[in-house]
């Protein structure tokens, strides 16, 4: 050991060579994690791993001096950086609010706010629609079941919400008095993302019996296989789900959880992964700990070794 010190210090340069690529991958992995313990939703975590992906190439064509593609890569990289501090206005603020207050550390530490659970989720859906089905009010859900749905699959995107789900909240925007009820509401895990929501009609030659809503429900699974549509009909009640084009109906409210739980469910648990990342970087930390600490335990009890040895002998 002390050999290692005095070489450090005969050899600065080799020292500071060594030293500062460690230390830039370490600082660049932290605020990549913390990155990513801020935000918690699904689209924009794949956007911050394509800016990473960006990165990481832009970093590969600068060290094989490929010169053009660098410079290319560098510019998108600034660009994407650029769109992404408008597209995450209020992740950006959170973490410049708790830099200038000096919690660095709160950044790191797993935050108080509840995960929402698939069954919790999908029973606000299902109460409300039963009771949107026992009222006869008209609705239309669409439910991502993998990834997020292009918007340029709509006929108009509607109006943007991004809050959580709950019943009262579905309930209310079906109720004909609101101006977003004549449409459809998009629902991504445990969040609902807009309202009023226009979708294409289906081609097929559907029975006289469907409104504009089924036919809507049928065009837009025709289209997008990463979907589920759920929709009341406004003149019977009846409950219908439609999937690849193709209408399920009536349902009971029984029969649409099961349905739920099959095929929506794992939209919602994608979204525990924030909690994981935490969980892992508390696991990380813990190893880390471990090991800097274990030649320290192993010399203490060689140590008391000795002096019961001593002990013993005496």
């Amino acid at each position: 050991m002390g050999s290692l010190i005095k070489q450090w210090l005969i050899h600065p340069d080799w020292t500071q060579s060594l030293l500062l690529p460690v230390v830039d991958v370490l600082l660049v992995l932290a605020l990549t994690y913390m990155v990513l313990v801020i935000i918690g939703d699904r689209r924009t975590l794949w956007m911050v791993r394509g800016l990473i992906v960006l990165m990481l190439a832009s970093a590969f064509s600068n060290a094989v001096q490929l010169k053009l593609l660098s410079f290319v890569l560098e510019k998108l990289v600034i660009g994407s950086a650029v769109a992404m501090a408008f597209i995450l206005q209020a992740e950006f603020r959170r973490l410049l609010e708790q830099l200038g207050r000096g919690e660095i550390r709160q950044l790191f530490l797993p935050s108080d706010e509840a995960v929402p659970k698939p069954d919790n989720v999908i029973d606000e859906i299902v109460d409300a629609v039963k009771e949107l089905s026992q009222n006869r009010t008209g609705a239309l859900l669409i439910l991502e079941t993998s990834r997020p749905i292009d918007e340029r699959d709509f006929s108009v995107p509607g109006v943007r919400l991004n809050a959580e789900v709950s019943k009262e909240l579905l309930q209310t925007i079906f109720q004909t008095a609101t101006l977003l009820h004549d449409g459809a509401v998009l629902i991504r895990g445990s969040r609902i993302l807009a309202a009023g929501v226009i979708l294409p009609l289906s081609e097929r030659n559907a029975s006289r019996q469907l409104g504009t809503r089924h036919r809507a429900a049928m065009g837009i699974t025709e289209r997008v296989e990463n979907c589920i549509c759920v929709v009341v009909s406004e003149e019977t009640g009846s409950i219908s789900l439609a999937e690849r084009g193709t209408l399920n109906r009536p349902l009971t409210s029984s029969k649409l959880r099961e349905l739920l739980i099959a095929r929506f469910s794992q939209s919602v648990e994608r979204e525990t992964v924030a909690p994981q990342l935490r969980s892992l970087g508390r696991q990380l930390k813990d190893r880390i700990k471990t090991l800097f600490l274990r030649p320290f335990r192993i010399s203490k009890s060689a140590s008391r070794r000795k002096n019961d040895s001593k002990a013993n002998r005496s």
